[in-house]
């Protein structure tokens, strides 16, 4: 079967697609960068520098080479969804999602699948949803939608998404939850050390759990594992936060150090992560006094090793979350 990956980003959904047997014939965004990561890793497929709110979908029939559309798949930009946003209808962001409609509407593939933050569901008493639901509808296509998390399946993280799919000619059952013990933060970065590791390098040890070989499994050397140098303070108050713990195991002085509540979070080495947002600098490694590496970030989302981030490293931890 063959997809397009509207909002592609890097190309982690397209990965995840690939990996079950899909071709991923052309993936589409407006960032340079994430689209130089995602022409490295997706060799099989065409990264196209685009804003699809410009964008007609008759335009890149041309790359199709004559292949049909069997899924269409894609997460658009979520800020005006999201906590950290003003969650407000009538933001333009809010309605991205109707580019998706548009290349939906032309190609009519078998299905689809939109992915999100689990606030598109609520957001004005759930008229995002609605629209959502009847615009697709319209077009023919049996909707259904649920939040999931990842950790349920596997992944070592604790991110919950929405996430609508519609089929043509059939109603789609959601998978239940597939694992009974959970992936472990440690078990997702324990082989990975303290210090930076320049790339094309050996591993430094052995993979130390079973989600460390499936990691490593297509790669030899590690890639994107250089660590950011803290100052003094951050370093010195970050080292009184234990495993798991946040700002309010700091002395009463530090806790207003920053002004966010998520501020000087570890990660908890027994558990899932949780959802880390890789724009900010408010969480930390479980045991390093540092915030994760790429690496690290990409571990904790289930990205497999093999997957290389270009650019410069702020704008790898940006487009490694999309």
């Amino acid at each position: 079967m063959n997809a397009l990956d509207l909002f592609c980003g890097c190309g982690g959904l397209s990965l995840g697609f690939e990996k079950a047997g899909v071709n991923v014939v052309v993936g589409i965004d407006s960032w340079q960068d994430a689209i130089n990561t995602f022409n490295f890793n997706h060799k099989n497929s065409k990264g196209l520098c685009k804003d699809l709110s410009k964008m007609k979908p008759q335009y890149i029939e041309s790359e199709l080479d004559g292949k049909t559309i069997d899924i269409i798949i894609g997460g658009s930009p979520c800020q005006g969804f999201s906590v950290a946003g003003k969650r407000i209808v009538d933001d333009e962001r809010n309605k991205l999602y109707k580019n998706f409609v548009k290349f939906v509407a032309y190609y009519k593939p078998k299905a689809f699948v939109l992915e999100n933050v689990p606030n598109i569901l609520s957001i004005g008493d759930g008229l995002i949803r609605d629209s959502i639901v009847k615009d697709f509808s319209y077009l023919g296509y049996n909707v259904q939608y649920k939040v999931l998390m990842a950790s349920d399946y596997g992944t070592p993280q604790n991110r919950r998404r929405a996430i609508f799919v519609g089929l043509l000619n059939e109603k789609f059952e959601f998978p239940a939850k597939s694992v009974e013990k959970y992936t472990t933060s440690f078990e997702a970065l324990s082989d990975l050390p303290e210090k930076s590791v320049d790339d094309w390098s050996r591993y430094p040890s052995k993979p130390l759990s079973d989600y460390q070989k499936k990691m490593r499994t297509a790669s030899q050397i590690l890639y994107n594992h250089q660590i950011t140098e803290h100052n003094a303070k951050t370093i010195a108050i970050i080292s009184k936060v234990p495993d798991g713990g946040n700002y309010k195991d700091l002395p009463m002085e530090l806790q207003n150090t920053r002004r966010v509540h998520i501020a000087w979070t570890r990660l908890n080495s027994p558990k899932p992560s949780f959802m880390i947002d890789t724009g900010h600098r408010h969480h930390f490694h479980y045991k390093y006094n540092r915030i994760p590496t790429v690496r690290e970030s990409a571990r904790i989302q289930s990205i497999p090793d093999d997957f290389i981030f270009l650019g410069s490293r702020t704008s790898q931890y940006k487009h490694e979350k999309l």
